[in-house]
């Protein structure tokens, strides 16, 4: 997965790192090369991966709308 490994902390990720582990992590499901294992193992992070995205956007979206109660 790019330059971050997969035990890399979701947290230490920006919102634009978080998509493209998401992105590759989808391109690896589907094409269906790994162990159920292995499976399991990037649904999991793509799951977190997906919450996290999720976290970053709400939080964005009440910065935008904090700013644009102030300037009201």
């Amino acid at each position: 997965m790019s330059n971050e490994t997969p035990a890399t902390a979701i947290e230490s990720l920006s919102f634009e790192q978080a998509m493209q582990q998401l992105e590759q992590i989808v391109t690896q499901l589907e094409n269906g090369e790994q162990t159920l294992q292995e499976t399991l193992s990037l649904y999991q992070r793509g799951q977190a991966l997906v919450q996290y995205c999720l976290q970053l956007l709400d939080q964005a979206e009440l910065t935008i709308r904090t700013l644009s109660n102030e300037k009201s």
